[in-house]
């Protein structure tokens, strides 16, 4: 055997599943219950995640628009975190997007059971959750947060909305919140009247960036900013009084 020869093409094969490994992996989430619970999802790993097997991540889940529901999984990687990271952006965190069915919202959907699943076949650090959205998926944001309070360490609604009285449910929460300024489709109050609930509830770890010339999509400049995961990363629950 010609080994001059074959050392190139070994070379080739090993770049090129090196570069497939970097990919988004498409992913389901299925659960038993009174009917079957089921998500599909995007999946991307962090670099280094296979070569330290005692390291545990941050894990990010992401909420699409309702523009993004359906059938169609790459739908999923239009907007935010996921299109950052499939034209390869690389995160230091889990990253998983799932997909809301057609005609659903995300209020009916197990995100809280994916977390669930996510925490027990993969590395992830259960001290550093965060939820983020956009739109729907920042309706989606506000409402899994104030349903399990203690469950992630920091969110990140963007140009969503949802119930000013449920705000005293997460007064620790660490909140960045994020709308355009021009947005007629979720008017900006929505946000706005969360936020004043958040600081009238005690909570002294809440933001409101208003893009004051962005109509609906305000998204593409805040998952743009490379301050919002920084953010995010900064808090963890272990760090929490």
């Amino acid at each position: 055997m010609n080994l001059s020869r074959l050392l190139p093409t070994l070379a080739c094969l090993a770049t090129s599943l090196s570069a497939f490994a970097a990919e988004p992996t498409r992913e389901v989430f299925e659960k038993p219950a009174s009917g079957l619970l089921r998500l599909e999802y995007l999946l991307t790993l962090p670099e280094g995640y296979e070569a330290d097997p005692e390291r545990r991540w941050p894990l990010v889940v992401f909420l699409h628009g309702a523009g993004e529901r359906g059938d169609q999984l790459a739908n999923v990687a239009k907007h935010g975190p996921p299109k950052l990271a499939a034209g390869g952006r690389k995160f230091p965190f889990i990253l998983a997007s799932p997909q809301c069915p057609n005609d659903e919202w995300w209020t009916e959907q197990p995100i809280l059971g994916l977390i669930d699943s996510l925490e027990e076949n993969h590395r992830v650090d259960a001290s550093r959750i965060y939820l983020t959205g956009l739109s729907m998926g920042g309706y989606g944001t506000w409402h899994f947060a104030t349903l399990a309070p203690h469950r992630f360490a920091a969110i990140a609604p963007v140009c969503g909305g949802g119930i000013p009285y449920k705000m005293r449910l997460i007064p620790h929460l660490p909140v960045w919140a994020f709308h355009g300024g021009k947005d007629s489709v979720v008017v900006p109050d929505e946000s706005i009247r969360l936020v004043e609930a958040l600081r009238k509830s005690g909570n002294k770890v809440v933001d409101l960036t208003i893009y004051p010339e962005a109509g609906h999509d305000s998204w593409t400049e805040a998952y743009s900013n490379p301050s919002l995961y920084d953010w995010l990363l900064s808090h963890s629950l272990s760090a929490k009084p």
